[in-house]
């Protein structure tokens, strides 16, 4: 038995244990009984229950007295009595199984659905009658009010069977290319069919008619899947009640509905892609179990919150959960049936209640699964032993595509053929111990390229630390830096390399530095109390005086001083070099002139808050130099003020005219010399 414990869930393996081969004698196996006590402690909860292959469909009857398990090869049905923990019959077949029903309370009336199109009907006492339908079937349900028997598959149809009448019905015909899943309401009844288009539709065998058509496909598909690639089929239903629907796709989604609605209540993903392979409803947990091929998931039905998950080994085809237990059957791509007990789901069934007890008591974190007496060799290990000549005889069983030896005859062929192993293997554990010798010596540290700075200092700690557990302690966490692959890019990669040129590396060094002055004192003031601790008396132990300590707190605070200043002076530099990146840089600035506005030029407000402060008659003054007259009424009160500006002459921009005039002038032509001619037309000189 094994016991893991998923999201503080303990689920308890009872098919894993130490198995025997099947070709060993029943004299062999009660020997290996009595000496070997890993399988005397195994759990077998059912005898025998196993396949010869695979198991493909496993189901509880609805009395809780039988489990019905189908399998492969040669197809078969096999069915254990939970009251004798042990098989009660077998039966073969002649094609595969791919669903059955029971219409019985036990297994006294059965069908299965057949991968060669046939459906085979079975009585308490065996096979009864065996028909074919038109097209291959992939699921089947039993509608029990008119004795119907509803079968789907690759067509548009839904067969029926009417199990009264002994005959066929009239099919119904869908809107799907092909049905892959079927379920009927166990409280009003109604039959829905999964499609491979996505859709579930919704039939009354009371009209005979669809009522309904609710599409999954594009609701199976979320924000996060930006990928898709084919449509998603609908590959399982189940109902849990007269309104709540469980629809599951072959993209690995679970949908919750509520049949009124169109659209989910919740929807659970199983992170796989995986098709699911099967649905059950816990009532009292209020849970919903839900599997595909690798993982059976657990969660609340509501909110979605995952309870446990199973994962197994092989690849899960079926799952069943005992009704009102913790007991959950799977049928998987191995011979032997899985089985798992889960206490938090509810206790063990009646007919195992011991199991409550029992997996506490035996509860063991690992077992072995392997053939400890035996040695699994391929036909190219015989040829390297010399032992190809055994093929064929009773001292080599065939399986697969290698043969089961005694590990005792392997161990002395191999003795045998390679003398030399023993001296190979002493070498070996010689270097072994001078390796960890060589650990002991003086090691030059190698640095890496990057980052080395930081990894020379994480170094020199080691040896400036004195030795006590706190600082032995804070020295190994850093240590691991350099050696924990989690931390090996920021020495390995350039893009984690420390700039010392930024910002905030120049405004932490100095107090980063100011630490490690600090720490360095600090270990050296341990390293001399450790050395001096024996002595009792102050002169002779070497204490330092009233004025030492003076002196050592004031060395501090010139420290903090120091590196306060040091700090300062780092701001005005990062600050000027600031300045001059944005003089360097400097761009036009455009204002935004509002409606109602004019635009002013910078620094125009601050002139006219310093104009304003001055007095009127100094206004007055500085109007007139400027040429403004002002000039007042009649004594009534009336004032207006006249301005008058005087035109600003620029003397440069004159003295500039007159020279380019004077030079025109000399450079001028006279037209004196141009003579008319006859036909009106005038022509120069020179």
């Amino acid at each position: 038995m094994q016991v893991s414990n998923a999201n503080d869930v303990k689920i308890y393996n009872l098919s894993v244990g130490k198995s025997l081969p099947e070709w060993l004698s029943d004299r062999k196996k009660r020997a290996l009984l009595k000496s070997d006590g890993d399988i005397r402690k195994r759990i077998e909860l059912i005898q025998d229950f196993t396949m010869p292959t695979v198991s493909t469909g496993i189901q509880m009857t609805p009395d809780g007295q039988y489990v019905l398990v189908t399998g492969t090869y040669k197809p078969r049905v096999r069915c254990y009595d939970m009251s004798q923990l042990s098989m009660k019959f077998e039966r073969c077949m002649d094609a595969e199984v791919i669903k059955f029903v029971t219409f019985s309370e036990d297994y006294s009336k059965m069908v299965f659905l057949q991968c060669n199109r046939c459906v085979e009907f079975h009585a308490r006492y065996g096979k009864y009658h065996q028909l074919r339908i038109p097209k291959f079937g992939r699921d089947m349900v039993y509608h029990k009010p008119s004795c119907d028997l509803f079968l789907v598959g690759a067509s548009s149809e839904i067969f029926r069977i009417n199990l009264e009448q002994g005959r066929f019905l009239s099919s119904w015909v869908t809107e799907a290319s092909g049905i892959n899943a079927c379920e009927v309401n166990p409280a009003h009844h109604l039959l829905a069919v999964g499609t491979a288009e996505g859709r579930v539709e919704c039939w009354d065998p009371r009209v005979r008619g669809r009522v309904g058509i609710l599409d999954c496909a594009l609701s199976s598909v979320t924000e996060s899947d930006s990928d898709v690639h084919r449509i998603p089929s609908v590959t399982c239903l189940k109902f849990q009640d007269g309104l709540h629907m469980a629809v599951g796709t072959s993209t690995g989604q679970v949908l919750m509905y509520d049949i009124r609605a169109t659209k989910p209540l919740y929807i659970k993903d199983h992170q796989y892609g995986l098709p699911i392979k099967s649905i059950t409803f816990q009532d009292s947990m209020e849970l919903v179990l839900s599997a595909d091929k690798k993982v059976v998931k657990m969660w609340n039905r509501n909110t979605g919150k995952p309870f446990t998950s199973i994962e197994t080994e092989n690849d899960i085809n079926d799952m069943c959960l005992v009704p009102n237990s913790g007991l959950v059957l799977m049928a998987n791509e191995a011979p032997t049936m899985l089985t798992y007990f889960v206490p938090s789901l509810g206790p063990a069934p009646r007919w195992c209640s011991f199991l409550d007890n029992l997996t506490e008591e035996l509860e063991e974190t690992t077992m072995n699964t392997v053939y400890d007496d035996y040695k699994f060799v391929t036909r190219n290990d015989l040829e390297s032993l010399g032992l190809s000549h055994l093929i064929g005889s009773n001292l080599l069983r065939a399986y697969m595509h290698g043969y089961f030896m005694d590990i005792r005859l392997y161990h002395k062929a191999r003795a045998i053929a390679d003398p030399f192993a023993y001296e190979e293997y002493r070498r070996n554990k010689i270097r072994a111990k001078i390796d960890e010798a060589r650990k002991n010596r003086v090691r030059i540290n190698k640095l890496p390229k990057v980052n080395r700075d930081l990894a020379a200092k994480i170094l020199e700690q080691e040896e400036i630390i004195p030795n006590n557990k706190k600082a032995k302690a804070k020295v190994d966490a850093q240590k691991n830096l350099l050696t924990d692959d989690r931390f090996s890019a920021m020495f390995k990669d350039s893009n984690f390399q420390v700039d010392k040129e930024s910002e905030e590396f120049r405004l932490l060094n100095p107090l980063l530095a100011h630490q490690d002055k600090q720490r360095i004192k600090k270990a050296r003031k341990m390293e001399l109390e450790q050395q001096f601790q024996e002595v009792q008396s102050q002169e002779q132990e070497g204490r330092p005086s009233d004025e030492e300590d003076d002196y050592e707190d004031s060395s501090s605070d010139d420290d903090d001083r120091s590196w306060q200043q040091e700090v300062r002076k780092q701001h005005k530099l990062i600050q000027m070099e600031r300045k001059m990146a944005a003089k360097e840089k400097s761009e036009p600035t455009f204002y935004e002139i509002k409606q109602g506005e004019e635009f002013q030029a910078k620094g125009v407000d601050r002139q006219r808050k310093l104009k304003a402060k001055t007095s009127l008659a100094e206004r007055i003054e500085e109007e007139k130099r400027q040429g403004v007259v002002v000039s007042t009424g009649n004594a009534l009160g009336t004032k207006q003020v006249t301005f008058h500006l005087k035109k600003k002459v620029n003397k440069q921009h004159r003295l500039d005219s007159e020279a380019h005039h004077a030079e025109r002038r000399k450079i001028r032509r006279s037209a004196s010399g141009l003579v008319k001619k006859r036909g009106g037309k005038r022509s120069g000189t020179g």
